[in-house]
């Protein structure tokens, strides 16, 4: 049947008439529209007071930015959902973003946890650690702090001023004299009983007095403490109060840049160059600065400063609590629709501010420093990268410098508790958030056989890609992959990803050479005698860094589960027995095998094992037959 030459075929029509067509479907609700390229493909998310008002502005032919006016030409359709309010809208267009990860949208790509101190508050002598995570264990937080580093170091003092313990409590109950923190006066020894309940929670309360701000009237008190002890000829207790004095001066000695007119506070500062961002985050607490993290946002193609900062904010913190006050470099878009969606998720007020003058801008401009500096340093080793990578395409005979590089490597001993690892690098460096462990499963492989498992977890990885992402869209395919080992590894990957359907991807082994010192490796491609690179050839140093971190990543995931299984106990596999019951027991019987041997009568003697649960582990360690 011929079609008829006045018909419009709009299968493949784009831009703005199609947004046109779509306004005339649209009320002047609030909502999310998104914006589909001709394969389906989501180029852009984004919310709307009044979504046929925000549309129609797509729908003009002219007046839109670069990056609008690509995004608009690339639009072949639509979909929208409306919401109640412009704040639940807000939120929506968030999770689509984070999900769906559009071209044309501004993205965080680094958006982990970050820790916090507790003060732990389920024992008699409470323990003050680090901690990450759902705050769902008994006890005070404080934080946010930047970085691991920033909670040790804090920590580290706190030790130093409050002799507060940071033993686990199984650990607390096992000792029988003083550790060595005990020995350095960084813990007042609890666990001996060098020191009473009532003196240890004093202890506690200065310290999260410190940890609240009022290190100041901790100190005065500790000088009046250290005057009475010394009148009453109390020498050793004075002299012990002097050296945590000094301590806490050291300590504020060390806070110079701390601000005496902000309680607390999140200063987030912006640097643009070049098509990319930096965004830094300073963490002020307690009049404390609490260290600082720098994030590098995905721009969306080229967004300016007030979209970028409102995207960054809004999911920043989507899974994190604001404080009561957000310090801008820059203003932002719907500054009081962020401030009510951040209100409602924290419960109280929350403001957000561009200041001009004072502390805060100082502040202010501290971090915007800070992102200036740290963006160049950015461009600089993502310039270096990118010559790296480029060499390495030569090197290696690729067509293009490779986007996503991942590199195997395996570690067992003998053959047990072996671990396959996996490591991402590319123009970016090491991407660490996308590093994988693999738990070697094979039972009927022989122990140590190395291809056995390389064959095992290149199976799972890309049996798993093509379940996932099988039109590899999705930025998790890799361009080249570096295998630690010879032609025989190859061999045996190349197998594998011929049966899987998967041969278009380049693979090197990276084998040592025959004296096997580092500088003289041997490079296998299927096909290709080996070759190695000059001695000098940073090409060559790239891929010694390459293989040493998925190295160093493959030794780090086989230590941790040879730990757990030399910490395991067959009181693990006993179904309703956690972590407290299996102390209980091993602190009544003794041992595992005690309570494997132990009567019924004998295990409901135990305190925290109910009736039915002495019977569940009395029967499961004698009705085996």
């Amino acid at each position: 049947m011929s079609k008829d030459p006045d018909t419009k075929d709009t299968t493949a029509e784009t831009g703005h008439a199609v947004i046109a067509r779509e306004l005339r479907t649209l009320d002047n609700s609030p909502g999310v529209y998104r914006m589909l390229d001709a394969k389906g493909a989501v180029l852009y998310v984004g919310k709307a007071r009044n979504l046929k008002a925000r549309v129609s502005n797509y729908a003009r032919p002219a007046g839109h930015s670069g990056r609008i006016a690509r995004m608009i030409a690339e639009t072949a359709s639509m979909m929208f959902l409306t919401t109640k309010t412009e704040t639940e809208a807000l939120l929506l267009e968030q999770n689509l973003i984070k999900q769906l990860k559009p071209r044309y949208n501004v993205l965080l790509r680094d958006d982990k946890s970050f820790p916090n101190i507790l003060v732990a508050k389920d024992h008699a002598f409470a323990q003050i650690k680090k901690h990450r995570g759902r705050k769902s264990e008994k006890g005070s937080y404080y934080g946010p702090f930047a970085s691991a580093g920033a909670v040790n170091r804090t920590l580290n003092q706190l030790q130093k001023v409050f002799l507060l313990r940071n033993c686990s409590d199984a650990t607390f109950e096992s000792r029988t004299r003083p550790c060595l923190l005990y020995q350095i006066k960084r813990c007042s020894a609890p666990c001996v009983g060098h020191i009473s309940e009532a003196a240890y929670a004093d202890l506690v309360k200065d310290a999260e007095r410190f940890l609240q701000g009022k290190s100041t009237g901790v100190q005065t008190q500790l000088a009046n403490e250290m005057q009475q002890a010394s009148e009453a000829m109390e020498f050793e207790r004075a002299a012990a109060l002097r050296d945590r004095i000094r301590a806490l001066t050291q300590v504020q000695s060390t806070q110079g840049i701390n601000p005496q007119g902000v309680t607390e506070a999140d200063v987030i500062a912006l640097h643009l160059d070049g098509g990319q961002a930096c965004v830094q985050v300073f963490f002020i607490r307690a009049n404390q600065n609490w260290g600082n993290r720098d994030f590098y946002p995905r721009t969306g193609a080229g967004a300016d400063a007030p979209e970028i900062l409102q995207a960054f904010i809004a999911q920043f913190y989507d899974g994190k609590d604001p404080p009561r006050l957000i310090l801008l470099s820059h203003d932002v878009e719907d500054r009081e629709l962020l401030e009510e969606a951040l209100c409602e998720k924290l419960g109280r007020r929350v403001e957000i501010a561009v200041p001009q003058r004072g502390e805060k801008a100082e502040l202010v401009a501290n971090a915007q420093r800070n992102a200036r500096e740290s963006l160049a340093r950015k461009m600089a080793e993502t310039a270096t990268q990118s010559k790296l990578l480029k060499g390495l395409a030569e090197a290696f005979a690729l067509d293009a410098p490779p986007e996503r590089i991942e590199v195997y490597d395996n570690s067992h001993i003998q053959g047990t508790n072996a671990v396959g690892a996996m490591i991402v690098a590319g123009r970016d460096g090491f991407i660490k958030s996308q590093y994988r462990k693999f738990n070697i499963r094979g039972e009927d492989r022989t122990p140590g056989d190395d291809f056995g498992m390389m064959k095992e977890v290149m199976t799972r990885r890309f049996k798993r890609l093509l379940k996932e992402d099988p039109d590899r869209t999705g930025g998790t395919w890799p361009d080249l992959l570096l295998i630690d080992g010879g032609a025989g590894q190859v061999s045996a990957v190349r197998e594998i990803m011929a049966e899987l359907g998967v041969e278009d991807i380049a693979m090197v082994g990276v084998a040592k050479g025959l004296d096997r010192d580092a500088g003289k490796e041997e490079f296998h491609r299927t096909g290709q005698r080996p070759f190695a690179l000059r001695h000098n050839d940073p090409v060559l140093y790239f891929v010694q860094r390459l293989r040493d971190e998925a190295h160093r990543f493959a030794i780090g995931a086989h230590r941790a589960k040879r730990s757990k299984a030399i910490g395991a106990t067959p009181l693990d596999e006993v179904p309703g027995v956690g972590a407290t019951r299996k102390r209980a027991l091993l602190a009544h019987f003794g041992s595992a095998k005690a309570v494997s041997r132990a009567g019924l009568a004998d295990l409901k003697a135990v305190n925290g094992i109910s009736g039915a649960l002495a019977e569940t582990i009395y029967d499961h360690f004698h009705d085996k037959g």
